[in-house]
């Protein structure tokens, strides 16, 4: 019984994995992107969790146990919770450029994105770009 739940955790991140990577490669608009990294970045999580987890292990705590006494990883735990706050920090930064990048184009799809330093209208007959550069 206990092999099952040691590999409980892991069938979840990559099942998580997969499922944001899917929705990275199918993804139409910046905002989704940014959530199938979140999903991704779940996975993670489980990962340092089903590392860290110890079957009929009690809370890293000792003051009332006896030494000798199995337990969780602590290490494990800190890592996974600082993962967490670094997943949530480049999500917010993530959503921040997509809303900046709303703001001067109007737009959130990658597709519809023109490559960086092209014009979005033609110039005639060799003048200046609106970038600074001649045709």
């Amino acid at each position: 019984m206990s092999d099952v739940f040691s590999l409980l955790p892991w069938i979840g991140a990559v099942w998580l994995f997969g499922i944001g990577l899917y929705g990275i490669v199918s993804s139409r608009h910046f905002v989704h992107l940014t959530g199938c990294l979140a999903a991704i970045q779940s996975s993670s999580y489980l990962v340092l969790l089903g590392i860290g987890y110890r079957y009929g292990a009690v809370a890293p705590i000792f003051y009332d146990k006896r030494p000798g006494t199995q337990a969780v990883d602590p290490v494990v735990q800190a890592l996974v919770l600082t993962d967490v706050v670094i997943g949530a920090t480049v999500s917010a930064l993530l959503l921040a450029l997509v809303l900046q990048l709303h703001k001067r184009n109007g737009i959130v799809d990658p597709q519809a994105m023109r490559p960086m330093g092209k014009s979005a209208v033609p110039t005639a007959g060799g003048g200046r770009q609106p970038n600074g550069h001649t045709a």
